[in-house]
């Protein structure tokens, strides 16, 4: 077992002022908690539909903006002298256009949006972060704020992947980073030494209904264990949308019928890491934190 790379704490001054675009999930959560602990309340961005309701993230300063508000956020946050910022958590959809109100800030920067959303998530992801910091604003990584969140090499857990386990492990690895490289997903279901299902647009929760689904429907019911693999797409933008799991994940991955998960140590994210292992370990699921030069 050994200690994730990469997870190099950042240190603030106390001038310094932070804000959290918050999509969905614990990991927006986990980031705002972390950056109060050590007096640096957040500012928090919570987008309109995506950021989960009921949790801390509505109890600090902050401003609800729509996700086709985009031109909006430099402006926001230069008048909130922010000087750093975490994107933290999912976006399940992309804007709207027709919502998309004409402002000079959309003007400003509309060339450059349409080009991010040509070449894809990581595209547009890619030219957000420089627009940001074209502004004098330092973007750094939810892994900067919370490095010990970040997969570490090897066994995560009690239980360890069986010999055969490998080859899934091996496969589902090879598809994931092939489809992160046309910026398609993330992850990839592998059983019987080869790929059976990959992560498109739906996301890894309904990729795994699909898994659990071709097992009910028989196609796949002569096929036991399997594994999910998620790992990061080849040049990604370190400072967003890593691959995540969380407890939630391990239970899909069950009712899946799958042996384990395999996730890219280092460049991945383990939430309530907890509760994911007791989860894990109570439902007889290995989790697995996998190199990316050699799958093991």
């Amino acid at each position: 077992m050994t200690k994730a790379e990469g997870g190099k704490k950042i240190v603030l001054s106390a001038a310094d002022r932070v804000a959290v675009v918050a999509g969905s999930g614990r990991l927006p959560v986990n980031v705002a908690e972390s950056l109060a602990e050590t007096g640096h309340a957040p500012f928090i961005v919570l987008i309109e539909g995506e950021t989960d309701p009921g949790t801390s993230l509505w109890s600090y300063d902050g401003k609800v903006l729509a996700i086709e508000q985009f031109a909006a956020l430099v402006p926001l946050l230069k008048r909130e002298r922010i000087t750093h910022l975490v994107l933290a958590g999912g976006i399940s959809r992309r804007p709207a256009w027709r919502a998309i109100r004409p402002s000079v800030s959309l003007l400003r920067i509309l060339p450059r949006a349409l080009a991010g959303f040509a070449r894809g998530d990581d595209g547009l992801l890619r030219i957000l972060v420089d627009l940001i910091e074209n502004n004098g604003i330092k973007v750094v990584g939810a892994h900067q704020v919370v490095p010990d969140l970040l997969a570490i090499e090897g066994r995560i857990g009690g239980l360890a992947p069986k010999d055969g386990d490998w080859a899934d492990l091996r496969a589902g690895l090879e598809a994931a980073s092939a489809i992160g490289a046309l910026d398609i997903g993330q992850a990839a279901v592998a059983i019987g030494g080869r790929a059976i299902a990959l992560e498109g647009i739906e996301g890894t929760d309904l990729l795994l209904e699909r898994v659990r689904d071709l097992r009910n429907n028989g196609r796949i019911s002569g096929r036991k264990r399997g594994v999910l693999v998620k790992c990061a797409k080849p040049g990604q933008e370190m400072r967003a949308d890593l691959p995540t799991i969380g407890p939630a994940t391990v239970d899909a991955a069950h009712a899946a019928g799958l042996a384990g998960i395999g996730v890219e140590a280092g460049r991945s994210f383990v939430l309530d890491v907890g509760e994911v292992v007791e989860r894990a370990d109570r439902l007889g699921l290995f989790v697995v934190g996998l190199t990316s030069e050699r799958g093991k």
